[in-house]
Parts: C-alpha cells; sequence; structure tokens
C-alpha cells in the first residue's frame, strides 16, 4: 500500500497568483505587478503562468520593513 500524502500536508514552494494575493492580503492586479516586477527577485515565470517563489518572498517582507 502506498503511502499518500494530503495535499494540505505539503508546504508549497510555488505560490500562484491567488495563493500569492491571498498570501499578502493583496488584490489580484496589485498581484501581478508585483510578480511582473523585475525587481521583486521572488516572481518565476513557467509557460504563460507566473508563480512567486514563497521563501524568497518571505525575504523580500522582511527587507521591506528594515
Amino acid at each position: 500500500m502506498r503511502n499518500r500524502v494530503k495535499d494540505s500536508e505539503i508546504e508549497k514552494i510555488l505560490l500562484n497568483l491567488e495563493e500569492f494575493c491571498s498570501y499578502l492580503n493583496i488584490g489580484k492586479t496589485k498581484g501581478r505587478e508585483l510578480l511582473r516586477s523585475r525587481s521583486s527577485g521572488f516572481a518565476v515565470k513557467i509557460g504563460n503562468r507566473w508563480y512567486a517563489h514563497k521563501g524568497k518572498v518571505d525575504q523580500w517582507l522582511l527587507n521591506q520593513i528594515k
């Protein structure tokens, strides 16, 4: 029998637009703006979709409050 892992038990590394916006409590327009910004450093484009690297988002947030 396989050991099945539920999706809720896996911590995601990449956040899609909706997850990113929910994580930062921002709207989709601002989320898209941040993901497409070259200076953010946390955005990853795979195909036509943008994702945010959660670890780098956390680092970016800490740098914003210093």
